[in-house]
């Protein structure tokens, strides 16, 4: 598979089959993935994969999370400007709209929303963890590994969903992988085989013309 092959076809799977996945597959994947581009040759980023009997364990886990969390960081700014608040909100309105879910539906949309918490069926999947010291240069570091482990995963015939969602469960997953006390939850990652049948991965996002963000001087 070309790179553009593996970029036109990546996208946020929200419904996945079963199929199981082995360690082996994703231990590959994240070694060729520790080639990304990393300042300084940091590295920053630390992982915790679940699959079989731990992410069993840690989906019962869950059953004992009854009280909101402190988030481990914003992940949209608080008051977030055009043309990004009109991206997002168009965005969310085609999934539900999708799913059919009228706006009004609170709670199905909610339900919706809950659905990151079980990696919408996602066989395994791995928390991306950061060090408090590290800063936007080495974030970046960690964004430009995810997404080539993504990329690597569509050439491997997997399908894939970051989810900045887990953040929200900073203090519940740190206790459950036992990370260290300096680290932070960046983000949670769905490894599996997409449903074809599910409507909601026929969801395409738009993106921006070029003219509206990049300027040839």
């Amino acid at each position: 598979m070309k790179v553009s092959d593996a970029v036109s076809k990546r996208k946020s799977v929200r419904e996945f089959l079963k199929t199981p996945v082995s360690n082996e597959l994703i231990k590959s994947l994240l070694i060729k993935s520790s080639r990304a581009a990393s300042g300084g040759n940091l590295q920053p980023w630390k992982i915790f994969v679940l699959n079989n009997k731990s992410m069993h364990d840690f989906l019962s886990f869950q059953l004992q999370w009854n009280e909101p969390e402190i988030p481990a960081y914003d992940i949209y700014p608080p008051k977030l400007k055009e043309p990004y608040r009109t991206s997002r909100f168009e965005l969310g309105e085609q999934m539900y709209d999708l799913l059919g879910i009228p706006r009004e539906d609170k709670d199905a949309r909610i339900s919706q929303g809950m659905k990151n918490f079980k990696f919408f069926g996602a066989p395994c999947a791995f928390f991306c963890f950061v060090d408090r010291q590290m800063g936007p240069p080495q974030w970046s570091d960690l964004g430009m590994f995810l997404q080539t482990f993504m990329l690597l995963a569509q050439e491997a015939g997997l399908d894939t969903c970051a989810q900045e969602a887990w953040s929200m469960k900073h203090e519940s997953v740190s206790k459950f992988v036992e990370s260290d006390e300096e680290d932070i939850l960046f983000c949670g990652m769905c490894i599996g085989h997409k449903n074809d049948k599910a409507i909601i991965n026929s969801l395409e996002s738009e993106r921006r013309p070029i003219e509206t963000w990049a300027k040839f001087l």
